[in-house]
């Protein structure tokens, strides 16, 4: 795995052997996002369906503008604090707001620069708030003209999730798509709206509109003006006739007075369900969250798996991270399309496949990777002996001196085994260095690089790169094989040369795509920490790049990674644990000393210059990030456990008997346990 890179502690450690089963290796997501329940793990285990709570956030009531001044006067200008439309307010007066199965999440931001990355989303924030001012300016002919790209987007999945994170952040803006170009402007209704009613009300109308929540109301303040409401009523019946229907009701308002409002609701057409032979038909925007627990299986397996029972497409979940194959691992997911009584149908058929489906509740919105909030470990390592040059010490020592050493000074950050494949003769960064280079036949040919077993999907991959017979190879391969059928679809469509194999890439999700890419550029970062660590120690340095916000877990902006000057290296000023060093792409800086140097040394013997990770043919852009070189292990505990349960273990014993360590820690998300187990025992798995 890690055979020559640096460890950070000094002290011995000892051997032993991981993984010999799945039961040995347990892992479980530590916090639920918020669109889940916060369960602890005994919980996950033993509960089996449960609704979320209803989950709120408060925001500052904006003053009311008064209700007699004329419609068109009185228009909000935007305050530049809150261009970013951070704090989303919920509607005063939906009815829907009871129901925690529908309402949980919707106070939450959608989470945009998982999707833009952070650059591109700050300078969305920016032409936001700008264009809001020019609203506030009189006469200002180029406010209804003022447009914002964010770049072409070939898939339709990432095209309507940015729809919808920029309609949930920005209610006054709109996406339309010109040749897979998505471009951001202004809401015109919404600010044609905002010269009626206050400019809260029109962003809780249009969240309102855009939630779509079946049965739900829409309630406006307290009006006592018959002519404003009329225009009010006019303005709703004009632009949104065809979906809406408003009517004005008494209501008591603030003074305990009696008053009219207008309430606004879905016509009932809109939400209509067509008939079908076996009765009605589903609506297409159902969301179901649950705990898929699964043993010997990879994620994406495992996914595989679902959509083939269910009869709908892998990209119909969602997840935050991919688990290990040998373990046990929980984690939530959201499946789209699925109600939750259709998914504890298939429980018992998943369970004969290794999974378990448990907390089953519906959802309001998918997951997306990076949300998780870390990992917690349960991990049993046996067969445990001295390293062979320290067969003398006493091994009980060596493990306590071990546990100490590391939960003091914590650990190398490096990426672990399955970010590449582990044990696969092709790995991953193998593919991600063909498509970053261009080379498309050749990273089809990688990918479809059998292992040295004598298996269907082995033999698959065999008869592919043999004759290059990609529809004869679909029939050959398992259902369960998504990437692999995704690929060959295309290739049977458009033949197997550069032209074909960029076609069949475009095939499969941009999520993984990027993986293989990802995979490389982890791969350049394990290197990097290493000669780091071999280089300069422990020491911060002239040159080094340090990380200026405390926790930062992803750092994607240049303005929070700091250069290290001579001065501040002399006074000691940064601790090694804020030193970063970047994963490669084009939009990082690199250290300015030795470790700068390695980086373009490195990345020329594979042919590729530092602009160059932009692959345009493929739609995909890396930006690069910073990574902490060191992390540490929160909550570490552990025991011994012989396998002769009568006998104890006793210092002077324990040589001669045959013990088990039993470890449990918790770990930051990205961050990987066998990474942390090979500095606890000084050894490579």
């Amino acid at each position: 795995m890690l055979p020559s890179f640096s460890y950070l502690t000094e002290h011995a450690g000892f051997r032993g052997t991981i993984k010999n089963s799945p039961s040995d290796f347990v892992v479980t997501e530590l916090e639920v996002p918020e669109l889940f329940l916060r369960d602890t793990r005994a919980e996950l285990l033993q509960r089996t369906s449960e609704a979320p709570p209803a989950q709120s956030s408060q925001c500052p009531r904006e003053p009311k503008r008064r209700r007699t001044e004329p419609p068109g006067q009185g228009a909000p200008a935007c305050p530049r604090d809150a261009a970013g439309g951070g704090c989303a307010a919920t509607p005063g007066k939906s009815e829907s707001e009871g129901d925690p199965e529908l309402r949980a999440g919707l106070g939450e931001a959608c989470p945009l620069e998982s999707l833009l990355g952070k650059p591109v989303s700050e300078l969305l924030n920016k032409f936001a708030c700008d264009l809001k001012d020019t609203w506030g300016l009189e006469n200002n002919a180029d406010a209804g003209t003022r447009e914002f790209s964010l770049g072409p987007r070939l898939d339709k999945k990432i095209r309507a999730d940015l729809h919808s994170a920029v309609r949930q952040k920005f209610p006054f803006l709109v996406t339309v798509t010109r040749d897979n170009e998505m471009i951001v402007k202004g809401n015109p209704d919404y600010r044609e709206l905002c010269q009626l009613v206050t400019e809260k009300e029109t962003n809780d109308f249009f969240k309102f509109l855009d939630a779509k929540l079946e049965n739900s109301t829409f309630s406006f303040e307290p009006d006592g003006n018959k002519e404003h409401r009329k225009v009010v009523h006019h303005f709703i019946n004009r632009k949104f006739g065809k979906l809406l229907e408003t009517k004005s009701f008494t209501v008591t308002d603030v003074n305990d007075q009696p008053n009219m409002s207008i309430t606004v609701r879905f016509r009932e057409k809109s939400w209509s369900r067509k008939r079908s032979a076996g009765g009605f038909q589903e609506k297409q925007d159902v969301y179901t969250a649950f705990t898929l627990q699964k043993e010997n299986l990879e994620t994406l397996e495992a996914i595989g798996l679902l959509a083939a029972e269910l009869d709908i497409l892998p990209s119909d979940f969602s997840y935050t991270g991919i688990k290990d194959k040998k373990a046990i691992t929980l984690q939530p997911m959201i499946v789209k399309k699925v109600t939750p009584e259709r998914l504890k149908e298939i429980g018992n058929k998943m369970e004969k496949k290794g999974m378990k489906i448990f907390n089953i509740r519906p959802a309001y919105q998918h997951l997306r990777l990076g949300q998780l909030k870390g990992n917690h470990f349960d991990i049993v390592v046996r067969d445990l002996q001295h390293h062979s040059h320290d067969s003398s010490a006493d091994l009980k020592e060596r493990i306590s001196e071990a546990m100490k050493s590391v939960e003091t000074k914590g650990f190398v950050n490096y990426y672990g085994p399955q970010r590449f494949g582990q044990g696969q003769i092709v790995q991953t960064d193998q593919i991600g260095l063909a498509l970053l280079n261009e080379k498309m036949v050749k990273a089809v040919k990688l990918f479809f690089t059998p292992e040295d077993t004598d298996d269907p999907v082995n033999n698959a991959k065999r008869y592919f790169l043999q004759t290059e017979d990609a529809k004869g190879t679909l029939v050959m391969l398992p259902e369960f094989k998504v990437r692999e059928k995704m690929l060959l679809r295309a290739l049977n469509r458009y033949g197997v040369n550069h032209e074909g194999c960029t076609k069949a890439w475009l095939n499969i999700p941009h999520s993984l795509r990027i993986f293989y890419v990802h995979a490389y550029c982890s791969k350049i970062w394990n290197e990097a920490a290493s000669y780091r660590l071999k280089t300069y120690g422990s020491k911060v340095v002239e040159g080094d790049l340090v990380c200026l916000e405390e926790n930062g877990e992803s750092i994607s902006l240049n303005d929070k990674v700091h250069v290290v000057t001579a001065s501040e290296e002399s006074a000691n000023k940064y601790s090694i644990y804020q030193v970063v060093l970047p994963m490669v792409g084009h939009s990082v800086k690199y250290p300015s000393n030795k470790v700068g140097q390695w980086y373009h040394e490195r990345l020329s013997k594979d042919e590729l210059e530092l602009c160059k990770f932009r692959v345009s043919p493929l739609h995909l852009n890396i930006p690069g990030c910073y990574r902490l070189i060191l992390k540490t292990v929160q909550n570490l505990s552990y025991f011994l456990e012989s396998s002769e349960k009568e006998i104890k273990i006793e210092d002077n014993h324990l040589n001669d008997l045959k013990v088990s360590l039993h470890i449990s820690f918790d770990l930051d998300p990205s961050c990987y346990a066998t990474v942390c187990l090979r500095e606890i025992m000084k050894c490579n798995f």
